[in-house]
């Protein structure tokens, strides 16, 4: 039986304001950081790296019920400096791509 599974899609949006030099994109961090947590304490399972793809920086999240994977996928996309325009696509892990599902906007309301 498949798994559920939520892609967190970020837009790749370079933070504004940082020190000349500084990496763009801090909150790909924070949320690797907030993700790892979250596995380490059996909430979620992270299921792959996360990774560009497009314009995007996708998340991989799974081993919840979908409600869950939502919220944390939710509650990821409302750190510090993520930027808006995020959106999880609901999907299995027997999907032949990213990208397919149920899109849902992020964060929830």
């Amino acid at each position: 039986m498949a798994e559920v599974v939520v892609e967190i899609h970020v837009p790749l949006t370079p933070v504004a304001g940082l020190d000349r030099g500084a990496y763009p994109y801090p909150w790909i961090d924070q949320i690797e950081e907030f993700l790892t947590e979250l596995e380490e304490d059996g909430t979620v399972e992270v299921t792959d790296d996360g990774e560009q793809f497009g314009d995007v920086y996708v998340f991989f999240i799974a081993g919840a019920a979908e409600a869950e994977l939502l919220a944390t996928a939710s509650r990821a996309v409302s750190l510090d400096d993520v930027p808006d325009g995020a959106f999880a696509m609901v999907t299995d892990d027997e999907a032949a791509e990213w990208g397919l599902g149920r899109r849902v906007e992020l964060p929830l309301s």
